[in-house]
């Protein structure tokens, strides 16, 4: 049994040293351009032993996209536990996509930030997953929203769960991605990533709800910092 167990450990280990490389190798040189010999190469295996593993580099790369955003998930789910209001729950699922982000930049880059190939389409597997909340964190998103627009919370006009979705997360995008290619850079000076999370995820909700208070009133219960004022 020991030995069994020791052979599962070491085959997952394996398994995600290989994710881990190509992960990297797909950002610095783009999906075409990297084979599996390459990848077997920068982990010092041999391409026959990436085989065992992964039929090809498609089914590598849906592997690498289906582990990033099962972690991505988990995440904030995590955060989701015995909360009721929809509108705090889109606040902690903020919270867990830039928290994700700031930890995990080239896993959000590959995800979010990279074209990914035409050829990679979801196969059966991915497909059960789509539109299901408990699995798909987009699906659990438009689920919360709608749940908001049901009960009165977002202003009258906004009827669309998937466009106020989809607002939400280009503004969120934004703050991540700015994150990970400029927080260093000298010419913008950026304000800590916290100050603008939370500025811009205020902001936006301010302008999409129907009583911009409920904001002030959640900036208040978490302690964080409203934009151009302190805390309750």
């Amino acid at each position: 049994m020991a030995s069994i167990d020791r052979r599962t450990r070491e085959k997952v280990e394996l398994q995600e040293k290989i994710l881990n490389a190509a992960r990297d190798l797909f950002l610095q040189h783009g999906f075409d351009a990297v084979t599996m010999k390459k990848i077997a190469d920068a982990i010092d295996y041999t391409p026959g032993a990436l085989y065992v593993h992964f039929k090809d580099k498609r089914d590598l790369m849906l592997a690498l996209c289906r582990n990033d955003f099962a972690e991505l998930d988990k995440q904030t789910h995590e955060m989701l536990r015995d909360e009721p209001d929809p509108i705090n729950r889109i606040w902690k699922l903020g919270h867990g996509y830039l928290a994700f982000a700031a930890a995990h930049p080239n896993h959000y880059k590959l995800m979010f930030m990279t074209k990914h190939p035409e050829e990679l389409t979801p196969d059966e597997e991915d497909l059960a997953r789509m539109g299901n909340p408990d699995q798909d964190g987009y699906a659990m998103l438009i689920a919360t929203v709608q749940e908001g627009i049901d009960k009165g919370c977002f202003r009258p006009e906004l009827s669309d769960a998937e466009l106020v979705s989809q607002t939400l997360w280009a503004a969120l995008h934004g703050v991540a991605a700015l994150q990970i290619t400029h927080s260093n850079d000298p010419w913008c000076k950026m304000k800590p990533y916290e100050q603008r999370s939370v500025t811009m995820a205020a902001s936006i909700l301010r302008g999409l709800v129907r009583d911009p208070s409920v904001v002030d009133k959640l900036l208040s219960m978490t302690g964080e910092i409203p934009p151009g004022g302190s805390p309750g």
